[in-house]
């Protein structure tokens, strides 16, 4: 059984080198490192040269390609049994591959495992965690209350798919989350591409929900997620999305895609994105007789070009706005616009008050178990060493 571990970077060596070294200190397996070099402009080669460690196996673009090129690329380059997608800012918790190998022996070839995790937002990357911040699992509802490993119903897991197409996310589409069986992604891709749409993640995940017969839910937590100044979930959470949509390079990527200019609205484009990767699974899996809420999207958009007014983060394109909006849209927008005309009569926090409505009044914040506390260490490798090895209690299987 050998393992790949997918690593695609870019101009990140700094977190690059604590990623590769969660993995090397894992317990002897047989696996292997892929690093795809995105083109970048630092010495990612010599830093591999340097570990003299025939594991890790170094490819390198010289064009700068899209995040989900990038992403088949590694794993078009990868042999192993298993597969993870690993981020360059990210880690796996210590006794990974030890806890995954007595897993498979209690549950048989299952087409992937989602696991739980950690989130470790470094300092000065989250505006409302400044010092940073360490999320201790809730990736997901069904490992809510979870103690063992347990089988997913199929049928359930193509209601998660079905959510997602309607735009209420019940787990975390991070490919962290995720090990998965080799025979199962040869099964499920597309004009022999696995990763597909600007977001991979969001279009991969949901696949092997909906196409998965045997998938495992684990709650152990297995990998740190991390975010850095470098990485997209800064650009993000900071409204430097345009930023964002530069660091991914997924604009070509729509352009390949259906065209969905008449569905199309001003607003975040990672509910855009999102819009494509949920368009892509429907065209991909026609027999699944999936739907895509475009009315939920749509109103996504909306909200969130209010929501930002009211909070006064930037300024809304009302106009750009207007002239797309369908008949009864406008009937109900009317209202919420008179009421922003009116929000400079208000006190600043009454005007966040509306804005947080608006969020609740659509479900967009998931609600799931996890504990948040700031880190007590700096970086996520000091994290990964303080952490006790994962340890498995051999639980037995439930169907």
């Amino acid at each position: 059984m050998k393992f790949s571990v997918l690593i695609p970077t870019r101009n990140r060596l700094e977190y690059l080198k604590y990623a590769i070294t969660s993995v090397l200190q894992q317990e002897e397996m047989d696996f292997e490192i892929i690093v795809t070099d995105n083109c970048s402009e630092q010495d990612i080669k010599g830093y591999i040269d340097s570990l003299q460690d025939p594991r890790i196996k170094y490819f390198r673009s010289e064009i700068f390609l899209s995040v989900t090129e990038n992403w088949n690329a590694a794993l078009n380059k990868s042999s192993g049994d298993w597969v993870i997608m690993l981020g360059d800012d990210d880690c796996l918790m210590r006794g990974y591959f030890s806890t995954i190998s007595k897993i498979l022996i209690h549950f048989e070839n299952p087409d992937f495992i989602y696991t739980s995790g950690y989130i470790f937002g470094y300092p000065h990357v989250l505006p409302l965690h400044p010092k940073g911040l360490l999320k201790i699992g809730g990736n997901a509802s069904f490992l809510e209350n979870q103690k063992n490993c347990y089988w997913i119903d199929p049928l359930t897991a193509r209601k998660l798919a079905q959510g997602s197409c309607n735009f209420k996310n019940s787990f975390a589409y991070n490919m962290q989350y995720a090990l998965i069986n080799r025979a199962f992604i040869e099964k499920i891709k597309i004009h022999d591409q696995f990763f597909h749409s600007p977001y991979p993640d969001f279009y991969a995940m949901n696949a092997m929900m909906l196409k998965g017969a045997r998938i495992l839910a684990c709650p152990f937590l297995m990998v740190a997620v991390g975010i850095t100044p470098k990485s997209y979930g800064y650009y993000y959470f900071n409204k430097k999305e345009s930023d964002g949509i530069c660091f991914l390079k997924n604009t070509k990527i729509k352009e390949d895609l259906p065209d969905l200019s008449p569905i199309l609205l001003p607003g975040p484009d990672m509910n855009e994105s999102w819009l494509y990767a949920m368009e892509s699974l429907k065209q991909f899996f026609p027999e699944e007789h999936l739907t895509v809420s475009y009315k939920r999207y749509r109103l996504l958009q909306i909200f969130a070009t209010y929501k930002s007014a009211f909070l006064k983060e930037k300024k809304a394109s009302f106009k750009a706005l207007w002239t797309k909006l369908f008949f009864l849209e406008r009937l109900y927008v009317i209202p919420i616009h008179l009421l922003y005309l009116s929000s400079h009569l208000f006190p600043y926090f009454i005007c966040k008050k509306a804005g947080q409505f608006l969020i609740k009044i659509l479900h967009l914040n998931r609600h799931f178990s996890s504990k948040d506390i700031q880190p007590s260490v700096p970086t996520i490798l000091d994290f990964f060493t303080t952490i006790e090895p994962i340890v498995f209690n051999n639980p037995a299987s439930r169907l």
